[in-house]
């Protein structure tokens, strides 16, 4: 059965969530945003295309800095509402230069840097 982008469940913005996980080690990368046509685009030509909300633009990761995402598979949830994104990641995927957006812990009730910036 051919997949078709209309048939995920968007919130009342278009918007579904996109979890952007590197396809070898697992690590989670980053969450953001796709509506339809950034699925579409993401499917069409690999590189991973999200919504950016704050710019109401389409936003191709790494365009600007070269931290290329490209899409290894994309996955489903079963409520089809949220998205999977098993990636090739070329270089850090946060904007503040580390591996992972992901990279304050909350330890003993105290938050706690985990990850440094890369070089």
């Amino acid at each position: 059965m051919p997949f078709d982008p209309a048939t995920l469940r968007y919130d009342a913005r278009g918007l579904i969530p996109a979890v952007a996980q590197d396809h070898r080690t697992g690590e989670v990368l980053m969450v953001a945003w796709m509506n339809a046509e950034a699925v579409g685009r993401t499917l069409a030509t690999g590189r991973v295309t999200y919504w950016s909300r704050s710019r109401a633009a389409f936003w191709v990761k790494g365009e600007s800095s070269g931290n290329v995402q490209r899409l290894v598979e994309l996955r489903l949830d079963c409520d089809r509402d949220c998205l999977l994104l098993l990636v090739d990641q070329t270089g850090p995927a946060c904007h503040t230069n580390r591996r992972t957006c992901f990279y304050v812990a909350v330890r003993d009730g105290a938050e706690v840097e985990i990850l440094s910036p890369e070089a």
